[in-house]
């Protein structure tokens, strides 16, 4: 055998090797550090609690003020007058008694289901054509902007909401068959004149985690991600809606709610308290009550205001200061394949996976945190089929803000449902993926045209979010 015969024969044998030695490699990567949701403030507190836990090492006073804001936040309220005169106030019209009935466990809320008059956790947004002088939805006459359907004693609720189901059939490329369930709501038993043919708004409540976290994003890096004229072509265009501030008496970014119509925390949670309980705040000092519902007007109230500053700020530091839980299976390589293909379907376009916090005056705790929550938080077009064509300030009515992703495969052992979507129409994670259109519409058909291992390996990754 001569050198060159030689040589080759080794070369042959020392690549053979090699690709015997590869096949043993995983064929995905994971990245240092992924499984932390919010860096070193991440729980490791798994199970049906998993969404109610504090962030880490909280100061002694920020503990014992978080466990407080946490019974203002699970407790119901009470009509007035009450002996109960902390948690006296609700309505007198609402569509619930405490903040954790639409966020159980700090979860996600119920949503409406057939034969239902009410639902935890779900309610109907209404307005009319046009905007008020602030740029929202223009409220409906003698109701308001979103429909109570419970009321105090000798005061009557607004109305009724019901659902009922379309299914629609549809297939994967490889055959499989699939079924979606379509909503279509009826309002009735209405008390102060007709709602039909108004624009209305079916929302169901999103998990609380990590609230802080995303009040303590820039705004200089949340608008790094317009591109809302799609300059890079990719069919993708971000848009921020800019809502109004009742503080500062200007429009400033939205980046809570379903349509990022609420700029910051303390104005979403006082929101809540006024919309949906009919508590007031220094920050929404009228009761909720149209000018003609009369009973409305009359009903004792629980003190002006019936949140006070002091319980907003416990609620605010309860809420400022929930952690997110630690991914799981992260390692797993059929998640690393989910992950690969989540991002090559440009899933992440939208779900951006990461942001640093910057400055936070009210929690510094969260400060220069590598955070995890799989959104950009600006508004996208879902097409026509997610659509609720109710326009509210600059989001249109096809455009939903993108939920952070964070904590969702742990849902269903918090709030023993799986039900997703800004209307909980979504039976599934799969469900809610076959939803998407608009912008999402190419991320979609390519899910759809993955085999079903590929398929189920994208289920997998999103599930151990």
């Amino acid at each position: 055998m001569n050198k060159i015969t030689y040589f080759s024969a080794i070369l042959i044998i020392l690549v053979s090797c090699a690709e015997k030695e590869n096949e043993y490699l995983p064929k995905y990567s994971y990245e240092q550090g992924e499984e932390l949701s919010v860096g070193q403030l991440t729980t490791t507190i798994l199970g049906a609690n998993a969404f109610d836990q504090p962030i880490p090492n909280l100061s002694i006073i920020d503990n014992r003020l978080f466990f407080v804001g946490n019974s203002l936040f699970r407790q119901n309220w009470v009509s007035s007058p009450a002996s109960t005169t902390a948690r006296d106030g609700l309505g007198p019209t609402f569509n619930a008694r405490s903040c954790s009935a639409c966020h159980n466990k700090d979860g996600r809320g119920v949503p409406l289901q057939e034969g239902q008059n009410f639902s935890k956790g779900f309610l109907m947004r209404i307005s009319t054509f046009g905007s008020n002088s602030n740029g929202a939805p223009k409220p409906i006459e003698f109701y308001g902007d979103q429909i109570q359907e419970h009321a105090n004693i000798g005061v009557p609720y607004e109305a009724k909401v019901s659902v009922k189901f379309e299914y629609l059939k549809g297939e994967f490329n490889d055959g499989e068959t699939y079924e979606l369930r379509k909503p279509i709501y009826t309002i009735s038993d209405e008390q102060f004149g007709s709602l039909q043919n108004i624009l209305t708004s079916p929302r169901v409540g999103q998990q609380v985690i990590g609230l802080g976290f995303i009040d303590a994003l820039s705004e200089q890096d949340l608008l790094a991600n317009i591109d809302e004229n799609d300059r890079d072509g990719d069919g993708i265009s971000g848009k921020a809606n800019y809502v109004w501030n009742v503080i500062t008496r200007k429009h400033e970014l939205g980046r809570f709610g379903w349509k990022a119509n609420q700029p910051n925390l303390k104005q979403q949670v006082a929101g809540a308290f006024h919309g949906d309980m009919g508590l007031t705040s220094s920050l929404f000092p009228s009761e909720n009550c149209p000018t003609t519902q009369q009973d409305c007007l009359n009903a004792v109230n629980g003190g002006s205001p019936e949140v006070t500053d002091d319980a907003l700020k416990n609620v605010m530091i309860y809420a400022t200061s929930l952690a997110v839980p630690i991914r799981r299976n992260y390692n797993n390589e059929k998640v690393l394949k989910g992950k690969h293909l989540f991002r090559e379907m440009k899933c992440s376009s939208c779900h951006i996976e990461s942001f640093t916090t910057r400055s936070y005056s009210f929690n510094s705790a969260l400060e220069n945190i590598k955070i995890r929550p799989f959104s950009d938080f600006l508004l996208h077009d879902m097409g026509d089929e997610l659509a609720d064509n109710r326009p509210d300030f600059f989001a249109s009515g096809k455009e939903w803000r993108t939920q952070p992703l964070w904590g969702i495969g742990l849902i269903k052992e918090v709030n023993n449902h799986t039900f997703f979507l800004h209307d909980g129409r979504a039976r599934n994670i799969e469900e809610a993926i076959l939803w998407h259109g608009g912008e999402a519409d190419k991320s979609k058909e390519a899910y759809k045209n993955l085999t079903k291992e590929d398929r189920t390996a994208v289920l997998a990754f999103i599930n151990s979010l």
